[in-house]
């Protein structure tokens, strides 16, 4: 048991070290040595304080996170079938320990003593309480035995039916291929998607094309393919991953599984007291009801629907016929090089990845004087990752991350930030936080490196925004550190309001040259990528405001007399709010992972309740600079730095000097207010 890697925290995750056979005794024998620890804790009358039991709480928790985490992220990102069983194997074990704990009334009593007996305590400790207090109560503290059994029976199966989504995704998207054999087939896709394609196919024994549903790949022959069927191919593979539609194995088939995730999150709700899980869900948010946040998507819809129906139209007058779903994307490319003689295939070699990771630090730099380094010498899971330490402006080592870009079978679709290690200061021992930050971009050839498309460059924007939310933070106690205790629908914040960095004219010079020649991008060629920001800003408002809608109506009126309910409300919800028809066996809801899969259940509202809180933040960019030190300074100190210990909406004052105002988003967006 000593030699087990996932037990060595003296350092950074041993990766080629983890073995599946080693995961579950690594986290069995953390709990066995918590439990072991609470039980001495509170039956020590000396150690009911702050210091010695809240603290030691702390660094419970923050020990299982860092044997955890290499699990869980090498489970996203090298998924296999042994790995996956040794990890669904423990989701059992770990969601009965955190509901046990939740549920130790022993413990809440003794948080609830020092909470109100404790006079020395200070506003950052009193706020760790009043979250630690309020998570008792979500766990089901005050429920009567048969009722904490049950929520506990509940928190497991739903832990293991979330990761059981995930996965049929992973395999439905692994499992599919698309073989071409001639040149018609493929007018249109751009030499790197072709020639990606082309190695599989030789690798497979195969000639022409053999394609996979990868993001790159999906992306590239909707935007490019000419043929009207390919395009509709590939629809309908994505669409339907996770269903019992189209050409996957039904054995991946999510339709039971989205059905029994519904019934328990309602289940646990009642059992607390709520109506609905979404009340329960915004119990740790800004949010303060259900009807705050409806009238809030209803209002944005109403203001942005006209500008997507206007937008659409375009399209179809532009292809001179009605569009289907599988034309949209490829039409829209047409009408932006008509507009803005500008496309995708145009500005991809101005946007390699070396060039746009070495300005995107540079844009750090400048911002809050970050110094980021490689080093190579740090071990990762696989020859496409590579790790960054990050110092401070005095040369103080923050701590760092692993990056990982490229799509690959076996890992996650999507981009995400997640958590390696926590800040935490136990006096003398301070922990420097360490970030994953994930994506999926096309991967390098032979002789060219990755070439971003300019929406890549925002995604990346957008989780180095989440990245430097968990490196900045100055919070010690790792449950309100970086993004923890931080509510979901501000947790945002940070990411989207430094996307806007990737369309500045100070900041585009900095992540751009032409990957043979070096050159800038043109001055013409950047002026009408920016003009570009607001091309078809009503249909992408439109649909995020689709899927936020159907989530949080689904979890608000979900009633389970009458399962069935999600094709009917997602339908319901497209005749009310999206502008684009999509076809009947279109079933998006079995891969929508942010809510079925991830934590965004009843939450993913927080995209757009968040844009709005950035690009609000953001004009006080406009108002005096992009790269004003003080301001930069301010919003570091306001919102970056202060974690989970400050109300949102407090911090957020304290940065604007006023709450936020949707005007700045309809402004940013091109859509009159």
């Amino acid at each position: 048991m000593d030699d087990n890697p996932l037990l060595d925290l003296t350092g950074l995750p041993r990766f080629s070290a983890i073995k599946p056979e080693q995961v579950r005794p690594a986290v069995e024998r953390v709990l066995e040595d918590n439990r072991r620890a609470v039980t001495n804790l509170l039956e020590d009358p000396e150690q009911a304080d702050f210091k010695h039991l809240v603290l030691g709480l702390e660094r419970l928790g923050h020990r299982l996170g860092r044997v955890w985490s290499p699990v869980s992220h090498l489970n996203a990102v090298a998924s296999a079938p042994a790995l996956r069983e040794a990890y669904n194997g423990c989701l059992p074990l770990l969601s009965e320990y955190a509901s046990e704990l939740g549920q130790n009334r022993q413990l809440f009593e003794a948080f609830e003593r020092i909470a109100s007996d404790d006079a020395t305590l200070d506003a950052t400790q009193r706020r760790l309480l009043d979250h630690a207090l309020r998570d008792f109560r979500l766990a089901g503290v005050a429920l009567p035995a048969d009722g904490r059994k049950r929520f506990r029976e509940l928190m497991t199966e739903l832990s293991q039916l979330q990761a059981s989504f995930e996965q049929n995704l992973l395999d439905a998207s692994d499992a599919w291929r698309h073989h071409a054999d001639n040149d018609a087939q493929v007018s249109g896709l751009p030499a790197s998607t072709l020639r990606a394609a082309a190695r599989t196919a030789r690798e497979a024994g195969k000639t022409g094309w053999l394609f996979k549903l990868d993001p790159p790949t999906y992306v590239s022959v909707m935007t490019h393919a000419d043929d009207p069927t390919l395009r509709e191919r590939f629809y309908r593979a994505w669409v339907t991953r996770g269903s019992d539609q189209g050409d996957h194995d039904v054995r991946f088939d999510n339709s039971r599984l989205m059905e029994r995730i519904l019934d328990c999150r309602h289940e646990a709700a009642m059992l607390l007291g709520f109506s609905n899980y979404a009340e329960l869900s915004l119990a740790r948010k800004m949010a303060g009801s259900t009807d705050e946040v409806l009238s809030f998507l209803q209002d944005l819809a109403q203001r942005c629907r006209p500008q997507a129906l206007r937008e659409f139209a375009e399209l179809e007058a532009l292809a001179g016929r009605p569009l289907a779903a599988w034309d949209v994307g490829y039409y829209s490319e047409k009408l932006r090089q008509a507009r803005f003689d500008l496309s995708d295939e145009a500005l991809k070699p101005y946007f390699p990845v070396p060039r746009v990771l070495a300005g995107l630090f540079d844009i750090a730099a400048r911002l809050y004087g970050l110094s980021i380094s490689p080093r190579d010498e740090v071990e990762t899971w696989h020859t496409d990752a590579r790790y960054y330490e990050v110092f401070g402006r005095d040369g103080t080592a923050l701590g760092g991350f692993f990056i990982d870009l490229y799509a690959r079978s076996g890992k996650r679709s999507g981009a995400w930030m997640d958590e390696c290690v926590v800040r935490a200061a136990f006096d003398p021992q301070i922990s420097h936080p360490v970030a994953y930050l994930v994506c999926n971009f096309p991967p390098p050839d032979e002789d060219t490196p990755s070439l971003l498309s300019h929406q890549d460059v925002v995604t990346l924007f957008h989780e180095f925004g989440h990245t430097l939310h968990h490196l900045l933070t100055r919070v010690d106690y790792p449950s309100l550190s970086g993004i923890n205790g931080v509510p979901w629908d501000a947790v945002e914040l940070p990411s989207q309001f430094f996307e806007n960095w990737a369309w500045l004219p100070e900041a585009i010079p900095l992540i751009s040259a032409h990957h043979d020649t070096g050159e800038p991008l043109p001055a013409d060629m950047l002026t009408r990528l920016r003009e570009s920001r607001v091309f078809q800003s009503g249909l992408q408002s439109v649909r995020q405001l689709e899927f936020a809608l159907f989530d949080f109506r689904l979890h608000a009126q979900y009633d389970p007399a009458h399962p069935g309910q999600v094709d009917t409300l997602l339908s319901q919800v497209r005749s009310e709010v999206a502008v684009v028809p999509v076809p009947d066996y279109n079933r998006f809801a079995h891969g929508f992972s942010h809510i079925f899969g991830g934590g965004y259940a009843a939450g993913y509202y927080s995209y757009k309740w968040a844009e709005v809180l950035a690009a609000d933040a953001f004009s006080a960019f406009e108002e005096v600079g992009a790269f004003h030190g003080a301001t930069a300074q301010r919003f570091l100190d306001s919102i970056l730095a202060v974690g989970g210990t400050r109300d949102a909406m407090e911090a957020f004052i304290e940065f604007r000097g006023r709450r936020p105002d949707a005007a700045a988003l309809l402004r940013q967006s091109g859509i009159a207010a």
